[in-house]
């Protein structure tokens, strides 16, 4: 299991800001799943091409499983991560971005100018969190009891959860007279 944690920011790229929100989602990750995982982190420039190229070479080239993306998903001029994901996806999730701007509108009124996605590219599943570290854990939170299952739908590498963390949902198969 390959995960990968994207930071897009113009400042932090330059070496000028601290990237918070990628230490954030580490951590988040460690403390919640409980399988063995290797790590792989990158910061990029805000920007439809930057995010893109590198979304791409996580999912083509590296193989990713899963990767988190967060920032440039406001309204601001250079916020186009969801432009980039759109280019990128092949298939959109929007229930991913439905519920992390629900949890996210129960903290703060100004969340609903957030613009999260989701989506597969090949066996990868990307996940566009807020850029703000206070809110990775309530995002995470949120939307991950639902991760492994699609990754096991997508090909992906398998994902075990830490149960007092995450309870993992993933629906009992049906037998075979059941669905007949």
């Amino acid at each position: 299991m390959q995960i990968a944690i994207v930071t897009v920011s113009d400042r932090a790229s330059r070496g000028e800001y601290p990237d918070r929100s990628g230490p954030a989602i580490e951590a988040w990750l460690t403390e919640a799943i409980s399988s063995s995982f290797s790590l792989v982190r990158r910061i990029v420039p805000d920007g439809v091409v930057s995010v893109r190229d590198e979304l791409i070479s996580l999912c083509d080239q590296q193989g990713c499983d899963l990767i988190l993306t967060t920032g440039g998903t406001g309204p601001a001029p250079r916020d186009e991560t969801p432009e980039a994901m759109r280019e990128v996806m092949v298939k959109e999730l929007p229930g991913f971005g439905e519920l992390l701007r629900r949890v996210s509108l129960e903290q703060t009124p100004t969340a609903i100018l957030s613009r999260q996605t989701a989506g597969t590219r090949g066996r990868s599943l990307i996940i566009n969190l807020p850029g703000n570290p206070a809110s990775i854990c309530i995002c995470l939170d949120a939307v991950f009891p639902a991760v492994p299952y699609c990754l096991d739908l997508i090909g992906a590498g398998r994902i075990e959860t830490r149960p007092d963390k995450v309870e993992t949902v993933r629906p009992a198969p049906q037998c075979a007279t059941a669905a007949r």
